[in-house]
């Protein structure tokens, strides 16, 4: 545990201190991540607001996924939407909100825009060093795969890329655990279901998924456009019935993102780290989590692969964030006083939509906890199979080792599981931003090549 807790401190703790207000305290991820992000935007030309419609125009033109197991770039998208649109989205924005205040959700907003950046150079680079998979067939990657081919030209394995890999697997370990623990917890409250009932049943489905060989994508494909779909349509039926309120919460977050309305020093600092925090665990831009997927998209150029991830970036955390931000904020102050974690957003939803809104927070959580976890073990075959090799034994070995954490998170509240799953995110990041920062010329070069190209490709 103590040492659990001094990582996890090294990684998000306050690393140095910014003189501004009461103080903002900046962690080594945060100092690493938004100058990153920063950088990736300059150099490809502000690619979030200049290359916004033709990620659009990607999005409707579906490209075919081909034969023998690739998936189409709309596919990859879905499967990194499924891991980005999870309890961040819910449980990480009423945290943020709740440290932060309103003001958390503006920065949230600007680290999707500096992280779309991120997104579209790691994805890139995962497409341009991709291999075929013979085990479940089309193509895998990631950065365990890009970071070989940058620093171990040869057979001989990259330390770099193995402690990639390694990280990986420990920070998907940790959310499974916590992700049976928030849906456990939530039935209990919504159904008054015994953990362990909601736990088996959550377990059983997602082995019947995750142990098929190529079931994963196929489930994906039905459950995120449907779950997104109703949270985004219940968050517009709140804003549309509360239309009059829209413009003090907006103003309350702007305001509050600047600490222009508190009277307590260093509340700008609290809005601007939980935002930007948060920002960054929801919508995992440089983290080197979605390239795994990106890496297997069966698309005409690299960089479309690029920028459909970027847009999952804006979607997750602009679009989807925001929903759970509302439906918070339109919520009188006083109704959500002294709650935290699911409990307040549950309340925040039941003062919207009655005794339905706690049930459908409760199923929606289930959804976006269950598409989680399939979307992680996704991820997991390419880190596995860098470890260990086209070896089938490998691969279910790691996932009943998930399934088993799934179950151990569902009856325990385990308080340092977040913090394992943070752990791991956390160096997941170090180690792949050492190889995306000097091997991003490559991926702004690709990015040159579609947009001379655009028009023969379309």
């Amino acid at each position: 545990m103590g040492i659990i807790s001094a990582v996890y401190n090294f990684l998000w703790g306050d690393l140095f201190t910014i003189p501004i207000g009461g103080g903002i305290g900046v962690s080594l991820l945060v100092a690493l991540l938004i100058p990153t992000g920063l950088y990736f935007t300059v150099r490809t030309r502000l690619l979030p607001v200049r290359c916004f419609p033709e990620m659009l125009r990607l999005m409707i033109h579906r490209e075919s996924a081909g034969k023998g197991g690739a998936i189409s770039g709309l596919q990859a998208l879905i499967v990194s939407t499924a891991t980005r649109v999870g309890m961040g989205n819910m449980v990480g924005v009423v945290a943020a909100i709740s440290a932060g205040g309103p003001g958390a959700v503006f920065w949230m907003w600007v680290t999707a825009l500096i992280g779309a950046s991120t997104a579209f150079v790691e994805a890139t680079l995962a497409q341009l060093y991709r291999e075929p998979d013979p085990l479940f067939g089309g193509y895998r990657g990631g950065p365990a795969y890009y970071i070989h081919g940058f620093f171990c030209r040869g057979k001989k394995k990259s330390f770099l890329a193995v402690a990639f890999a390694l990280s990986g697997l420990l920070c998907w370990c940790g959310v499974s655990q916590v992700i049976s623990n928030s849906v456990s917890a939530s039935f209990q409250n919504a159904f008054s279901i015994p953990p362990i009932v909601s736990t088996v049943v959550l377990v059983a489905l997602a082995a019947v998924v995750v142990l098929r060989k190529n079931a994963s994508v196929k489930v994906l494909d039905v459950i995120v456009p449907i779950m997104a779909g109703f949270y985004f349509l219940l968050a517009i039926i709140v804003i549309v019935n509360n239309a009059a309120l829209l413009p003090g919460v907006f103003g309350r977050i702007v305001e509050e993102a600047f600490g222009l309305r508190q009277a307590v020093a260093g509340a700008f600092g609290a809005a601007l780290m939980n935002g930007v925090k948060r920002g960054l665990f929801s919508n995992e831009a440089g983290s080197g989590s979605a390239p795994c997927a990106a890496a297997a998209a069966n698309v005409s150029h690299p960089a479309k692969a690029g920028l459909l991830q970027a847009f999952g970036v804006i979607l997750d955390t602009i679009v989807i964030c925001s929903c759970t931000a509302m439906i918070m904020l339109l919520a009188p102050q006083g109704t959500l006083e002294g709650l935290s974690g699911m409990a307040l957003l549950q309340t925040a939803m039941g003062y919207h939509f009655g005794q339905w809104g706690v049930i459908f927070v409760a199923i929606t959580l289930w959804l976006f906890s269950f598409s989680t976890f399939i979307g992680i073990l996704y991820y997991a075959r390419s880190n596995v199979a860098y470890l260990f090799g086209d070896r089938r034994a490998a691969q279910t070995g790691f996932q009943l080792v998930a399934l088993a954490m799934l179950f151990i998170g569902g009856l325990a509240a385990y308080t340092f599981v977040w913090d394992l799953g943070d752990i791991g995110i956390g160096l997941m990041t170090i180690f792949n931003l050492i190889a995306v920062v000097p091997m991003s010329g490559k991926a702004i070069a690709s990015l040159k090549d579609y947009e001379a190209r655009k028009g023969e490709l379309r």
